[in-house]
């Protein structure tokens, strides 16, 4: 029995070019809890597609492999963040059958070359093969996968670091390289401004990389939860953002509900900052 791949991000992100003045910026959420249910109440939201993280959260092998098949079904786009841009690590997560893959720390042309030929067969790359094992193939249920895998495979590399903003212009020119993608936190403590990801040297950073890409013709995104930053940001032409997360929301929210209901003791609140 054939089976059917989904498709990808780099498809959707050309679906909405295509629509022209008619399409709009994709909105998503980061998925950092490694709850497969999580996961799936995320997936319903309506959101234009989720990303699953591993460089910040608790996520192994089992728990994104529970994950895509959670999310799988939803009307959602699943993107995966491995915790590092390594050929072995991304293999065993295409042979998962992560389908998008989000590479961080992509400082350079030669990183960026080398996240591509992660995800290509031989002779166009390095990634093993193992389709019969493998998801991904569904265990070669799926005609040609061989030939085909790349087609259902989309790239997007993460823009953190003033090198990588610097160096930008090359990078979005890597064959494979689909979009860029720029994390405002780091790139803020690469300039030495740790903490400040809403400052003005920042912000500009982040606007040179828009105005790159869209030069080089490709898509551009970025990470924003201030709803200010995120609509400056897609007024300057970002394709795709991340407004939120799953953890965070869940933090602020049980937060609220204690600051509702919990009369604050100010003798209390007063040695919690003065201790040690």
């Amino acid at each position: 029995m054939p089976f059917r791949i989904e498709d990808t991000f780099r498809d959707a992100l050309a679906a909405q070019k295509q629509k022209g003045t008619s399409g709009r910026p994709l909105a998503g959420m980061w998925v950092c809890s490694g709850s497969p249910l999580v996961a799936e109440l995320c997936a319903g939201a309506g959101l234009d597609w989720l990303l699953v993280d591993a460089e910040h959260s608790p996520n192994g092998l089992e728990s994104i492999l529970a994950q895509l098949q959670a999310i799988h079904g939803y009307p959602v786009h699943t993107v995966v963040r491995p915790p590092v841009n390594d050929t072995v690590v991304i293999k065993q997560y295409l042979d998962l059958g992560v389908q998008n893959l989000l590479i961080p720390m992509v400082n350079s042309v030669a990183e960026a070359e080398a996240a591509v030929a992660a995800t290509r067969y031989p002779p166009q790359g390095v990634r093993g093969v193992g389709s019969a094992l493998a998801r991904a193939a569904r265990w070669n249920r799926v005609p040609d996968y061989l030939t085909r895998a790349s087609e259902t495979i989309s790239v997007t590399v993460q823009i953190e670091s003033t090198a990588a903003v610097e160096a930008v212009g090359d990078i979005l020119k890597v064959d494979g390289v689909d979009a860029v993608f720029v994390g405002p936190s780091d790139l803020a403590a690469s300039m030495g401004l740790l903490g400040q990801q809403e400052h003005p040297q920042v912000r500009a950073a982040v606007e040179h990389c828009l105005t790159a890409a869209k030069a080089a013709g490709k898509p551009a995104g970025v990470n924003a939860f201030n709803p200010a930053t995120a609509g400056h940001y897609l007024a300057n032409g970002a394709d795709f953002i991340l407004v939120g997360a799953d953890v965070a929301l869940l933090a602020r929210g049980s937060e609220a509900l204690a600051a509702q209901y919990i009369p604050r003791d100010p003798v209390a609140e007063a040695a919690k900052t003065t201790s040690y």
